[in-house]
C-alpha cells in the first residue's frame, strides 16, 4: 500500500509539473484528456510520455554512450504513431508519424516505449506473454537488421514502405490513403459561399478578432520564409489565404494548445484545389525534462522549431509545407492537413501471423528514423555517424541487446497496467485540482 501511495504521488507530480501550464489555460480540455487517458492502459501509456521519461531518468542505460545518448529520437513512440503521409516527391510512404515529442536522447528510449506499447497492446488482444514476446522480438531483430543495412550502404536514403514493396496491412493502409481525395477533405470541412470556399462554422472551430487576424496573418508571413526553398512553390496565388480560424488542440496529446486551421489557394484558382493547413502551438518536448545540454536548448529558437527540426532530422522528403513561426513569442508548427494520411488501425491486426509482418515493417521504420535525415535537415547537432555508433553499441552478437530491450518492454507494461489505476483513482478523487469537474 506504501509503495502505490508513492507511485501515485508520482504520477501526479509528474502530470502536474508537465501540464500545469496548459491545465491553467483549458481545464476543460485537460479533463477531456484525462477522461480519455482513464479509457484504458494504452491511452493513458499514449497520453503519459512524461511519465515515462521521468522513469527514465532513473534508469541506468548500458546502451548510452557519448554519441548514442544524443541522437535524434521519436520521443514517443508507440504501435499507434505510424501511418501514411505524401512525401515532397509525391511518393505515399508508410512511416512514423507525430513528432511532437521529438528530441536529442538515448536511441534506446524509443525501442523500450515501443516495446512496452506493444506488450500493452497485446495484453488488450489477450495475446500470451510468449507470443508478445517473440513479436517484440521480431521487431527489434528488423531494427537491428536495418541497422546494419545502413551501416553496410551509408549512402542509401531510398529505403521506404510504399505500394510498391509492402503487403498485407500496411499494404492496405497506403492503398486506402491512396483512393482519398482532396475534394473529400475539403468538402468535410468548408463550404462554398458566394462562389468561393470558406471554412464551415461549427462548435470545433472559432471566428477571431480583427486583432487576433492580424497576429495569426503576420505569423504565416513569417511562417513562409521558414519553407525549405527546394520545396517552395512559386506560383503568384499558391500561398494566398482565403480563410482563416480558431481551433483547439485536437487529440491526447494536444488538449489546451491553442491551434489555427488555415484555408490557402493552392496551385491555382480552382475550388477542388485549395489546400488546409494547420498551425499549432509547440510544447515542450517530453524527453527534453529530463535531459541537459545547454547547446540544444539554445540550437531551437522555441518549441515549434524544434519540432520542424527534429521532424526533419527523422524523416526522409517531409511535407513540403512544413514549417513554423511564433505569436507573442510562442512556437507554432505548421503542416498540411493532408487527405493522404491515414493511421494504422490495429483493431483488426489481432492474430499474431497478421502482426508479425507488420511489425517487422515497423522495426525497418524505427531503424530509418535514426539513421537517416530529410536533405533539408538544417541540424548540426548530430555529425556522426548514428548507425555506425548504434550498431557498435549493439555489438556483433546483438542477442542480448534485444532480449535486455524485450525484458524492459514486457515489465514496463505491467508497470504501466498499474499505474493506470492508480491514475484513475487520482483523477477521480480529485488530486488533479486544475481540472477537477466543477
Amino acid at each position: 500500500m506504501a509503495a502505490a501511495s508513492k507511485r501515485e504521488s508520482l504520477i501526479v507530480d509528474v502530470l502536474i509539473e508537465a501540464f500545469e501550464p496548459l491545465m491553467k489555460a483549458d481545464a476543460e480540455g485537460f479533463r477531456t484528456k484525462f477522461r480519455k487517458m482513464a479509457a484504458d492502459p494504452f491511452a493513458f501509456y499514449r497520453g503519459s510520455a512524461c511519465l515515462f521519461y521521468a522513469d527514465m531518468d532513473k534508469l541506468k542505460d548500458k546502451y548510452a554512450d557519448e554519441q548514442t545518448s544524443r541522437i535524434w529520437i521519436h520521443g514517443d513512440l508507440h504501435a499507434e504513431n505510424f501511418g501514411t503521409y505524401m512525401n515532397s516527391e509525391g511518393m505515399l510512404v508508410f512511416d512514423v508519424n507525430d513528432f511532437d515529442e521529438a528530441y536529442l536522447g538515448h536511441f534506446s528510449w524509443d525501442l523500450r516505449r515501443f516495446v512496452a506499447s506493444l506488450a500493452l497492446m497485446g495484453w488488450q488482444k489477450a495475446l500470451p506473454d510468449d507470443d508478445v514476446r517473440d513479436l517484440a522480438t521480431l521487431y527489434m531483430n528488423a531494427y537491428v537488421e536495418q541497422v546494419g543495412h545502413y551501416v553496410d550502404q551509408p549512402k542509401d536514403h531510398a529505403y521506404a514502405l510504399r505500394l510498391d514493396n509492402t503487403e498485407g496491412a500496411i499494404h492496405d493502409v497506403l492503398r486506402s490513403a491512396r483512393m482519398a481525395k482532396r475534394v473529400a477533405l475539403l468538402d468535410a470541412v468548408t463550404e462554398i459561399v458566394d462562389h468561393d470556399r470558406k471554412f464551415r462554422r461549427t462548435s470545433d472551430v472559432r471566428d477571431l478578432t480583427k486583432a487576433e487576424r492580424k497576429k495569426v496573418e503576420a505569423a504565416y508571413k513569417r511562417y513562409l520564409e521558414t519553407i525549405p526553398a527546394a520545396k517552395r512553390e512559386h506560383h503568384d496565388v499558391f500561398y494566398d489565404v482565403k480563410d482563416i480560424v480558431g481551433r483547439k488542440g485536437f487529440g491526447i496529446g494536444s488538449a489546451g494548445l491553442p491551434a489555427y486551421n488555415i484555408l490557402i489557394e493552392g496551385y491555382n484558382q480552382a475550388l477542388e484545389n485549395d489546400i488546409l493547413l494547420s498551425m499549432k502551438q509547440g510544447n515542450i518536448a517530453a524527453p527534453s525534462r529530463v535531459l541537459s545540454g545547454k547547446d540544444i536548448q539554445k540550437f531551437f529558437e522555441h518549441e515549434g522549431h524544434r519540432t520542424v527540426v527534429s521532424q526533419r532530422a527523422l524523416q526522409v522528403h517531409t511535407d513540403s509545407f512544413l514549417g513554423h513561426t511564433t505569436i507573442d513569442g510562442v512556437g507554432f508548427v505548421v503542416s498540411e492537413q493532408s487527405p493522404y494520411e491515414a493511421d494504422l488501425d490495429w483493431s483488426d491486426i489481432t492474430e499474431p501471423e497478421e502482426m508479425a509482418p507488420v511489425l517487422d515493417s515497423l522495426g525497418r521504420a524505427t531503424a530509418k528514423i535514426h539513421c537517416v535525415s530529410d536533405d533539408d535537415s538544417e541540424e548540426h547537432l548530430v555529425e556522426f555517424s548514428t548507425e555506425h555508433a548504434i550498431s557498435g553499441v549493439i555489438g556483433e552478437d546483438s542477442t542480448q541487446f534485444v532480449e535486455d530491450i524485450v525484458d524492459f518492454g514486457m515489465s514496463y507494461a505491467v508497470k504501466a497496467r498499474k499505474d493506470h489505476a492508480l491514475f484513475v483513482e487520482a483523477f477521480r478523487s480529485g488530486k488533479f485540482d486544475l481540472v477537477s469537474a466543477t
